[in-house]
């Protein structure tokens, strides 16, 4: 087995050879002001964040075998649905990515979420499928502009002692939103609202004012980020010394309740600020465009260009294996529902709705008028619940495991038990081993996205951090695209191709793990 050994960069705090980095020096600063209630605010920002970039992509499986008959759809115009967040994700994040460690985190967490909540309202608004499908496209190129930034503003706000844990705890979020879609999907899509306007011109459905209800959590998510501060770290690469300090002062001051005059390092940097002049606040846009194409040069160099690479092809197959499951269990899951008989497996089910979903496109005389939607029953909702919070486990473990197992034995172990999970999905025959074996491959899955997240974030210096998250997501995206609108293709193929598929991809990526590089 070769193992690479590699440095972070910009948080090696050798106190006893060479005085501390600037960087060295915030992390000080950070381990001073502890964990406190800033801390629990910015983590419950990130929840609300999160939770509205899961209702990006995560509502549209509900609404796929409901509004089938208002929207004219069949398979594959689902799948290309499903997966058109994910273009519009791969069209912005690693332009976000870069202009972020260019312009700051908060500018595009407002940005991004605000877009967010305004195309939510035009898909809650939407009559025909092309304008549902433009407005995701906009919703996942603006959840793009704003994820990279989240990850980055979280990540600098934690010293390296603490930052593991934090970051794979705001991992869950993702998890605990697909509890809480599942939930509201339930609650509202119970209901059978059908409210006309313009003598028929203008109708919204049940699903119609699902998407709307659901358009708030990006509108709270800009209102919660616009009273948190810019990361202290972007400041100080940006040589804004006194407006890194003085954020440093304010975690203290709240997470502490002391005043800052008890603050060990009230004083930081002020030597370095009489050097920073107001003037330079504003430097031309061509002058930080600039600043920003240098200090990203490293990441295309060696060794970073490797790891960008390697951690890249990682992702690509990983988020593929868990948004492809994820997005499409509605929609197998109702299909169960519909399908099941004594003796059949999922296989069988499935392979029988392929088969009578061919022969009634072959029928001519079939209209949408006679088209009767295949609604989600109680069944589908509380499987959603339990995958949602089983998918919460890993990430407890790994929090816990993380630094006594080290992550890349973490990564191994998880890619294993997917492969074992997604080989055992062909022959499930009963409501529980379909909903256990789903569960444990969504949950690892999930598990595996974040502890690659984590490596990412320790092993790219802060100037190009997000844009190596933008790169590594672009990659996971890519990965979704592809898989979401191949796996209705494979599955008119027969039920077992798209799941060998999905497993063999994946022993491929779990056997590539072996060589992730090691952390020095």
């Amino acid at each position: 087995m070769v193992e690479f050994e590699i440095v972070d960069k910009d948080e090696v705090e050798n106190v006893e050879k060479k005085p501390p980095t600037d960087m060295g020096m915030v992390n000080l600063a950070l381990k001073e002001c502890g964990f406190g209630k800033f801390h629990l605010r910015l983590l419950f920002s990130s929840f609300v964040a999160h939770t509205a970039g899961v209702i990006a992509t995560a509502t549209t499986p509900y609404i796929l075998p409901i509004a089938e008959c208002d929207l004219d759809m069949n398979l594959v115009e689902k799948g290309v649905l499903n997966a058109i967040p994910y273009l519009g994700m791969i069209a912005s994040c690693v332009v976000a990515g870069f202009l972020t460690d260019t312009f700051g985190r908060k500018k595009f967490l407002l940005l991004g979420f605000g877009g967010l909540f305004i195309f939510s309202i035009t898909s809650g608004l939407s009559q025909t499928y092309e304008i549902l499908i433009t407005s995701k496209f906009f919703e996942g190129f603006l959840f793009a502009m704003s994820f990279s930034p989240l990850l980055a503003l979280t990540s600098e706000f934690c010293h390296p002692g603490n930052r593991d844990r934090v970051m794979l705890v705001q991992s869950s979020f993702v998890a605990l939103g697909q509890v809480v879609v599942a939930l509201k999907s339930w609650g509202i899509l119970s209901f059978d609202w059908t409210v006309t306007f313009f003598n028929g011109y203008f109708v919204l459905h049940i699903w119609n004012f699902y998407l709307l209800i659901f358009s708030t959590w990006a509108l709270f998510a800009t209102i919660l980020y616009a009273f948190l501060p810019e990361s202290p770290k972007y400041f100080v690469t940006q040589q804004r010394y006194e407006d890194a300090r003085a954020v440093l002062i304010q975690v203290y001051k709240e997470n502490t309740g002391k005043s800052a005059d008890s603050f060990k390092y009230i004083n930081l940097f002020k030597d370095k600020t009489k050097l920073y002049s107001e003037s330079s606040e504003e430097t031309s846009m061509k002058s930080k465009l600039s600043a920003g194409f240098e200090s990203i040069k490293p990441i295309f160099r060696k060794p970073l260009l490797f790891y960008l690479l390697f951690f890249c092809s990682i992702n690509f197959f990983t988020m593929q294996q868990y948004n492809v499951l994820r997005l499409w269990f509605p929609q197998l899951s109702t299909i169960v529902e519909h399908y099941r008989r004594d003796g059949a497996d999922l296989c069988d089910m499935l392979d029988t709705y392929t088969g009578d979903l061919r022969g009634r496109e072959a029928n001519s005389t079939f209209s949408v008028a006679e088209c009767v939607p295949v609604r989600s029953g109680t069944e589908t909702y509380i499987n959603a619940v339990v995958i949602g919070i089983v998918s919460l486990l890993p990430n407890i473990i790994t929090s816990i495991l993380v630094k006594h197992v080290g992550k890349k034995n973490l990564l191994i172990i998880c890619g294993l038990i997917c492969v074992g999970c997604t080989l055992a999905l062909r022959w499930a025959m009963s409501k529980t081993e379909l909903v256990s074996l789903y569960s444990t491959v969504v949950s690892s899955a999930r598990a595996m996205i974040s502890l690659t997240q984590t490596m990412v974030l320790e092993y790219f210096p802060t100037s190009g951090r997000s844009l190596a998250i933008g790169f590594i997501m672009m990659s996971g995206r890519t990965g979704t695209l592809v898989g979401n609108i191949m796996f209705p293709i494979l599955l008119s193929m027969g039920c077992v191709v798209p799941f060998f598929t999905l497993a063999a991809l994946l022993i491929g990526i779990t056997s590539l793990s072996l060589f992730l590089p090691k952390k020095k």
